[in-house]
């Protein structure tokens, strides 16, 4: 039904954020996904982010590979740039869009059989090199496209809808991230809105390689007793290790938690995260503590969810290759091509 518009009709006091523009502003075509897909409500969450902090959809880029989630760029930020790759690449795709055109905020969405499996290269080198992105890994444990067979985050034990138990060890990852270098590192729950949509907003302004891994339930082939990424059994093992609240430099900071609770990290671009202390005494700039966090509470049988790990001084990919300020994309032919004596220098310098 990506073919009938959403009416253009909008109710007189529909509420406007500082740009002037409305929610339905950030909305795409019209889903095609089962209804009660855990994505769309992941899609209304990055529109619902992308209001709250007043960017300006023309200024995104959206790119994604193959799947039911790859699919979702198309209902959320319809007056953005897109590209769908193909299947396991979009994270090569964004990098040379990114080296390209620096200006640009890129959002890559994908799933777990997208990224767990036929991209997990492309991932990880995502990771590693540092490029300024918001990863989305919408996580279901299932190809649904390809009617229900297990993913590579499936986790061992588990039992498919036609009663198959899954032999195999499950990919976390969460946990790849923090290993490979991520500098903002989060899981959450695509029916925990009230958690994900901060989340989103944290790696949306975070300057580097910001990975979110949201479990999403397939409702028509992962939804059943037996399954680890079913809705009920994610809201009886959640273990959120914080609540964040994303402050712009703009805003009037307020905090009413009481003392020792809260956490404050100021981002790169004067952005404050808050986080909420939730139960344990949980360290987010501590990389390898979040790694071992996750390791305990997977062998629980529990699912952690919150920010698991930020570092706010960390470097992007074009810090990392010291490449100019002004995009490359928009480099004259004097700057690209300055003659043979400059080529002659070049060439000293490597000899």
């Amino acid at each position: 039904m990506t073919y009938l518009a959403k009416p253009k009709l909008l109710a007189a006091d529909a509420p406007r954020n500082a740009l002037g523009y409305t929610r339905r502003d950030y909305e795409g075509a019209i889903s095609t996904l089962c209804a009660g897909c855990g994505h769309d409500s992941i899609s209304a969450s990055i529109v619902q982010a992308c209001f709250d902090l007043d960017i300006e959809p023309h200024k995104v880029a959206k790119l994604s590979g193959i799947g039911c989630s790859s699919k979702t760029p198309d209902y959320f930020l319809g007056n953005s740039h897109g590209f769908n790759s193909v299947h396991g690449r979009m994270p090569s795709v964004l990098t040379g869009a990114a080296l390209a055109n620096r200006n640009l905020l890129y959002l890559g969405v994908s799933g777990d059989g997208d990224s767990a499996s036929i991209g997990i290269g492309q991932f990880a080198h995502a990771m590693r090199r540092g490029v300024n992105m918001t990863y989305i890994v919408e996580n279901n444990g299932v190809y649904g496209l390809t009617k229900g067979q297990f993913s590579a985050t499936a986790d061992k034990g588990s039992k498919s809808k036609k009663g198959v138990i899954n032999s195999d060890n499950p990919i976390d990852l969460a946990a790849l991230a923090l290993q490979l270098g991520a500098t903002y590192v989060a899981r959450s729950f695509s029916g925990d809105k009230e958690q994900l949509v901060p989340l989103i907003k944290g790696a949306l302004r975070h300057g580097g390689p910001a990975f979110i891994d949201v479990i999403s339930p397939c409702v028509t082939f992962n939804n059943h007793a037996g399954s680890t990424k079913s809705y009920d059994y994610v809201r009886e093992h959640n273990a959120a290790v914080n609540r964040l609240d994303v402050i712009l430099p703009k805003a009037q900071i307020e905090a009413s938690y009481p003392p020792g609770s809260l956490r404050r990290v100021v981002q790169h671009d004067g952005s404050i995260l808050h986080l909420r202390k939730v139960g344990v005494d949980y360290d987010p700039s501590d990389r390898i503590g979040a790694m071992n966090h996750l390791q305990e509470r997977q062998a629980l049988g529990e699912i952690v969810t919150g920010l698991l790990y930020v570092d706010s001084s960390g470097q992007d990919m074009h810090a990392h290759l010291n490449t100019v300020e002004k995009p490359l994309n928009q480099l004259g032919d004097a700057y690209l091509c300055p003659g043979s004596k400059a080529l002659e220098a070049l060439n000293a310098m490597l000899r």
